[in-house]
């Protein structure tokens, strides 16, 4: 009786770590599917060297406008 017991308790084990282990890969894919919406992280160096970019960018456009 008590080995019925135990074997019954080994493949309820069993079975739950199979349904676990398939429950983390279904997460896992289903997060893959659904990125977030929140912006990529841009660092203070790139944001610096961005906004350089946007004045220059500025001021070429302001001199065309002025000669034209």
């Amino acid at each position: 009786m008590r080995d019925l017991k135990l074997t019954r308790h080994l493949t309820v084990n069993r079975r739950k770590k199979i349904v676990t282990k398939f429950q983390k890969k279904d997460k896992r894919t289903n997060a893959k599917l659904h990125k977030s919406n929140k912006p990529a992280y841009v660092s203070k160096a790139e944001r610096e060297k961005l906004e350089q970019q946007d004045n220059t960018a500025q001021i070429i456009d302001e001199n065309s406008q002025e000669q034209e």
